[in-house]
């Protein structure tokens, strides 16, 4: 089991804007810059599904919605590992929410070895990438 939390992100939006952009996948062009490592080839507001240049696709579905607060992810058929990422909000003034991300993924200790770098890294650049958006 590999477990990763990001450090906490600092927004400056109400929890409400960005929550209205998070927990609908088919905005992932706000927090998703062109990128020729990984693209979005299908979104909807449930799921989506990414290309990983040469390593193929993987999809993610949202299994939970809490307003203003959660977002729960988890991987879909197409992902050869379970994991569920969580996107947390905590609004402390009306232009000030703080993120954190935190990843669960169930990987065999090969599989940790390869794709652990990769998977930190994804969680630590959507904080990056939502400062960014929402600052």
């Amino acid at each position: 089991m590999l477990k990763h939390e990001s450090r906490v992100g600092k927004l400056n939006a109400p929890a409400a804007t960005i929550y209205h952009t998070i927990s609908d996948f088919s905005r992932l062009e706000h927090i998703t810059p062109p990128d020729d490592k990984m693209k979005v080839v299908h979104a909807d507001a449930d799921s989506c599904k990414f290309a990983m240049g040469s390593n193929g696709e993987f999809g993610m579905r949202i299994i939970e919605r809490k307003e203003n607060d959660t977002v729960k992810i988890t991987s879909d058929e197409s992902v050869p590992f379970s994991f569920y990422l969580w996107i947390q909000l905590k609004e402390v003034a009306e232009a000030d929410t703080r993120v954190r991300v935190t990843l669960h993924a169930d990987l065999n200790p090969m599989l940790k070895m390869v794709a652990k770098k990769p998977l930190t890294q994804f969680v630590d650049q959507l904080v990056d990438k939502l400062e960014a958006s929402f600052n």
